[in-house]
């Protein structure tokens, strides 16, 4: 049995666009867009049935990697993928649900400490294998050398942009 790959399209054939980019600059950073769209999609897709967003699993990674001491929520807008999410908002539902804790540091009470929850803990233990299932099913198109490559690619992009 062969392992056969689709066929790729490009961004062009995608957008079902007729007239030709107006540069290689513009035909990047469309395709860039296009993809972190699908991207965000399918793994909306495997958050929601969970009840969550796909920025408040974000959210509950952050506060993973942070450990039990918690980070201030100015920290965790700093750390989120998305910067248009309101990290107030995503908090507050995520805090109805249990899934994390807010509370004013003791030495600075302006400051919100938030924590992740044991009910949180179990949410990304239960989805850390879908998920990491995901990356690498999305990421197999690519071999290692490729794939370093690309990580490369996207932080010179990023690097740029600062």
């Amino acid at each position: 049995m062969s392992s056969q790959r689709p066929s790729t399209r490009s961004s062009q054939q995608e957008i079902q666009q007729v007239r030709p980019f107006r540069s290689r600059a513009q035909e990047a950073t469309i395709a860039l867009m296009r993809t972190a769209s699908v991207l965000s999609r399918r793994y909306a897709r495997l958050v929601e049935p969970h009840g969550v967003s796909l920025a408040q699993y974000t959210v509950l990674r952050i506060l993973r990697g942070a450990g039990p001491e918690g980070l201030p929520t100015l920290a965790i807008r700093d750390r989120m993928i998305d910067e248009g999410s309101t990290v107030t908002r995503l908090l507050d539902k995520l805090e109805r649900a249990g899934l994390v804790t807010r509370d004013r540091s003791r030495p600075d009470r302006r400051q919100v400490l938030c924590r992740l929850t044991p009910a949180g803990d179990q949410l990304l233990a239960t989805l850390d294998p879908v998920m990491d299932d995901t990356d690498i099913a999305t990421m197999s198109v690519l071999n290692d050398e490729a794939l370093a490559q690309f990580i490369e690619l996207l932080a010179t992009v990023r690097t740029g942009q600062a």
